[in-house]
């Protein structure tokens, strides 16, 4: 019975240092295998009952969302590039829809959003491509 409280704890412990949920829907499912175990259930059954809880936990979490993905599109978040939303002039732009800024005190390599107008003057970078900014007219 203790092997399955103790194995709980060591999950717990791995949760903290990973910060997911897994780790802890199986440390509740170890535990109610503990409380099997107390209730002097066959093993067979306390690893069905730590199973079933387990699985049954991430359902849930799946099912309500808190497992939800969460991906960001690094491109274009001014959370991850404090670039996006700064303003640039240009002062010309090739027949391809690129260019070359003066920004941050050296010259960078531009293109033209989609659906943008070639034409001299202040842009906004919207988009990290690399090293080359992504830059849509300013409104």
């Amino acid at each position: 019975m203790w092997i399955w409280f103790g194995l709980a704890v060591v999950a717990l412990i791995g949760e903290v240092m990973s910060g997911t949920f897994y780790l802890l829907l199986v440390a509740l499912g170890l535990a109610c295998g503990g409380i099997a175990a107390w209730l002097n259930v066959d093993l067979e059954w306390q690893l069905v009952v730590c199973a079933v809880v387990s699985l049954a936990g991430l359902w849930i979490l799946r099912r309500t969302g808190v497992l939800k993905k969460r991906e960001v599109d690094a491109r274009s978040n001014s959370d991850v590039h404090i670039d996006i939303g700064q303003t640039v002039e240009v002062e010309s732009w090739s027949d391809a829809g690129q260019a070359r800024v003066w920004y941050r005190g050296a010259h960078w390599q531009a293109e033209l959003a989609a659906g943008q107008p070639r034409e001299p003057g202040v842009y906004v970078i919207s988009e990290m491509r690399g090293t080359r900014l992504v830059l849509t007219r300013k409104a």
